[in-house]
């Protein structure tokens, strides 16, 4: 088939049925997603097949996984669809009141546990028409490539050093503090800088293969090593693992005080000195100068702002 006589039957929604059904690896949760009957995105796949002269998607085990082809596809596939999005939107300006795009954040749950509630709150109140993905920073993706791809508007957490190749706006600062059981040895007679690297922690699983979190790269720098006995995805329910057990989380106070009210816990000074922990934003190049992107990135400002000191 001659190039323009490819490229004749392609459109942008079947580039959509393309991405979703191969980051989703499943018809079904494609269909969902795409707001589709499960046999139209079935016959999508089937002359995406033809297209590319290749399965796309193959089964394996109880599941579905993307062929090699099909991966090489995903990157420009996204990048394609949020070209189209910004096409017109954003030579037209951004409105609130009236856009209908999707707005994509990616966050740790380190984050104080109010603040992403609140940002919905506020997007929803002020661009009600537009949607809303809040994704994780989880370990088997590298948010680099999701914002370089378009996938992701904006990414917020915590880092050593922001990477240098990423617009970067600091958010707000804490400082960091030990949480543990009302009942701990610690909260009832303190302790050394021996006696908590020897403690049991408890530490969220890296945000991708390789990555060293703030508190045990700042460990490295000095020369020392936390014993680290626990390990978590889902940061938001360490609080009610360490209510019950002699587990120590090492975090920033304004994350620890929202829990100590509903939980038998006790926020402790570190006994090895640590730098304040900084809260960023992160974007892309290809959407600095977005009105949308732009619109978003001061709602996360605003948002973090209202929460300082509270």
């Amino acid at each position: 088939m001659r190039d323009q006589a490819l490229f004749d039957k392609i459109d942008l929604h079947l580039i959509r049925v393309l991405h979703t059904v191969l980051t989703e690896r499943s018809v079904s949760k494609a269909a969902v997603r795409l707001g589709m009957h499960q046999p139209a995105v079935s016959a999508a796949l089937r002359r995406l097949r033809g297209l590319a002269g290749d399965p796309l998607l193959v089964r394996s085990g109880a599941g579905m996984q993307p062929t090699d082809a099909a991966l090489r596809m995903v990157g420009p596939a996204g990048v394609i669809l949020r070209s189209a999005e910004a096409l017109f939107s954003d030579a037209r300006g951004f409105d609130p009141r009236t856009d209908t795009r999707t707005f994509r954040i990616a966050a740790s749950d380190y984050l104080d546990p109010l603040f992403l509630p609140r940002l919905m709150a506020r997007i929803k109140a002020e661009a009600p028409l537009c949607a809303v993905e809040v994704l994780p920073l989880s370990g088997d993706a590298h948010y680099h490539a999701h914002l370089e791809q378009g996938e992701v508007d904006v990414v917020i957490g915590n880092w050593p050093q922001p990477p240098e190749d990423l617009h970067m706006a600091r958010l707000f600062g804490d400082e960091v503090v030990c949480l543990v059981a009302a009942g701990h040895p610690a909260a009832r007679r303190g302790w050394t800088a021996e006696e908590w690297l020897a403690a049991e922690h408890i530490a969220p699983t890296p945000t991708h293969p390789g990555a060293r979190g703030v508190i045990d790269a700042h460990l490295d720098s000095l020369g020392l090593a936390r014993r680290i006995a626990a390990r978590c995805a889902h940061f938001s329910l360490i609080p009610d693992m360490v209510a019950s057990s002699l587990l120590v989380l090492t975090t920033g106070r304004q994350f620890c005080e929202r829990f100590t009210e509903r939980l038998p816990l006790a926020v402790l000074p570190c006994p090895v000195p640590f730098p304040r922990l900084m809260y960023y934003q992160l974007w892309h190049a290809r959407s600095h100068h977005s009105a949308a992107a732009l619109w978003l990135r001061e709602s996360v400002k605003t948002v973090a702002a209202s929460l300082r000191n509270k």
